[in-house]
């Protein structure tokens, strides 16, 4: 079955109160932002599956990465690289049912030693894409109006047919990565004294000096180079009473 005739929709909505068609085209202009793109990479057509409940179409797609795919300064699947979507599309009442996993390599530092870290990620989604007249048909079968505004915050709908998967691309993306990415998981890191990574140099050390005997340290050194500063002016004179 095709999208629903604009005329059946005109008929239902007319139906509604005044309120509910208000609440309808405030949801659906925030929801839908606006005309969707077919050519966007991200935006897909569930016209083919219709609207009989059970439709089911399965589709794989390989698209670039959108700008800003990950955690900001910590990683992230970079702009442009690929992207592999493999997605389950099911009609059902209310909408489309899209279930699917994406995967790419995401880039990082490590936290420990700062090394350049590449990660495959596998991130698993499931969300419901909404018909806009699904709350109408609902309503109309309901004997009290339902205020349900702050659940159609959270809500997708579909537009003309299609959907923008982006929204719930970075949310899936997000949630499968790393908070804090190392390049293995017995990474040494670097040494607090002078920065050298310590996995190539296993041996590396400083001689730790216990503030408590520092000062104490000191004074002696002190009273070293002046023992020595002594000697040599003892030398000196002895030096001199020779040479007379």
């Amino acid at each position: 079955m095709s999208a629903i005739p604009a005329a059946r929709f005109s008929s239902e909505a007319g139906t509604a109160s005044p309120e509910q068609r208000d609440a309808h085209d405030s949801k659906a202009g925030k929801a839908l932002n606006g005309h969707l793109d077919h050519r966007n990479p991200l935006v897909f057509d569930t016209r083919e599956l219709g609207r009989r409940p059970g439709a089911l179409k399965r589709l794989t797609r390989s698209v670039e990465a959108p700008k800003d795919l990950g955690i900001d300064g910590v990683i992230g699947v970079p702009e442009g690289a690929p992207l592999a979507l493999k997605l389950r599309l099911e009609s059902v009442m209310e909408g489309v049912l899209v279930t699917g996993t994406a995967r790419a390599t995401a880039e990082a530092e490590c936290v420990r030693c700062l090394e350049p870290v590449s990660r495959e990620v596998s991130a698993d989604f499931q969300e419901m894409f909404s018909y806009p007249d699904a709350d109408d048909r609902s309503r109309s079968r309901t004997a009290e109006p339902v205020d349900d505004a702050e659940d159609d915050e959270d809500r997708f709908f579909l537009e003309d047919g299609l959907f923008d998967l982006e929204s719930v691309l970075r949310d899936a993306v997000v949630l499968a990565l790393p908070l804090q990415p190392v390049c293995k998981e017995t990474c040494s890191g670097l040494c607090s004294e002078c920065g050298i990574r310590l996995d190539e140099n296993p041996g590396h050390h400083h001689d730790a000096v216990d503030i408590r005997w520092a000062a104490l340290q000191g004074l002696a050194e002190t009273d070293q180079d002046g023992e020595k500063d002594n000697m040599g002016g003892a030398e000196a004179g002895v030096d001199e009473k020779q040479e007379k």
